[in-house]
């Protein structure tokens, strides 16, 4: 069983890891191809493609600028200790321990516009790059093009040793649009977090990020292996809503307190 999930705009390159160990990113000569066409770009462009401020435009050029394609512990991090976002708020990797870490870097791929697949001890250098910029490469006019069938069949490779594949899509709706469904052999399984608001249930995008980051650690803390076990999720008071699902939809739902 794998699991996906999206990586975050917020990062933390201060904290000190609390492991040496690493891996080195998959697509690293794709992603040196993406930083060859963003270094043509200037402050001002990028702002526009990426509709960010100036401050945060200048940042990113110069991250992409000092980009190396040797990757280090001097100039990068564990992706899964480097994401900060709400996502990686409920996941709390930074309190992970060894041989969470391990079960994590076999179980789990995080989704990326620059990497394309990392697994959570990747080394990365910081970036920004969401998976729906409209970067114009020779592959095509934006990153859907660009990455095209390689997230799939990655995905495919990764879930071969299975005997009944499965993938579990804990990425938003940007990121797991890269992964084409026309070449993707394992079944998906999606979850759906819901809060009751305004007389009904609903998804709110921060809780919703947040439950599955959540999701996430309860699997690695469980070591989950089946969809069936994936159901006994009930961290901050979530639970799993059978009427509300289908098999390959888990729905999970909560009232808060008002």
């Amino acid at each position: 069983m794998l699991f996906l999930i999206s990586p975050a705009k917020s990062l933390d390159y201060n904290t000190p890891p609390q492991t040496a160990a690493h891996t080195q990113p998959l697509f690293k000569r794709q992603s040196a191809s993406l930083i060859k066409v963003l270094k043509t770009k200037t402050p001002s462009e990028i702002s526009t493609l990426m509709k960010l401020s100036d401050s945060l435009s200048s940042l990113n050029v110069a991250r992409y600028q000092a980009w190396s394609p040797t990757f280090t512990a001097k100039n990068s991090k564990q992706a899964v200790l480097a994401f900060d976002g709400d996502v990686y708020g409920g996941l709390q990797a930074k309190t992970l321990g060894e041989k969470q870490l391990a079960w994590a870097q076999q179980h789990v791929c995080i989704l990326s516009g620059l990497y394309g697949v990392l697994r959570p001890l990747d080394w990365m250098q910081p970036y920004r790059l969401e998976m729906g910029t409209a970067l114009a490469t020779p592959e095509g006019k934006n990153l859907y093009q660009f990455w095209a069938s390689q997230i799939a069949s990655y995905l495919n490779e990764r879930a071969a040793a299975d005997t009944s594949p499965v993938i579990v899509n804990l990425a938003s709706e940007e990121y797991f649009k890269a992964v084409y469904l026309q070449v993707l052999k394992p079944r998906v399984v999606s979850c759906v977090f819901e809060d009751f608001k305004g007389g009904k249930y609903k998804i709110i995008s921060f809780n919703a990020k947040r439950a599955r980051g959540l999701m996430l650690r309860f699997a690695i803390e469980h070591r989950i292996g089946s969809v069936k076990k994936l159901q006994n999720f009930d961290a901050e008071g979530y639970r799993f809503e059978p009427a509300a699902s289908a098999p390959d939809r888990l729905v999970f739902r909560r009232k808060l307190q008002a």
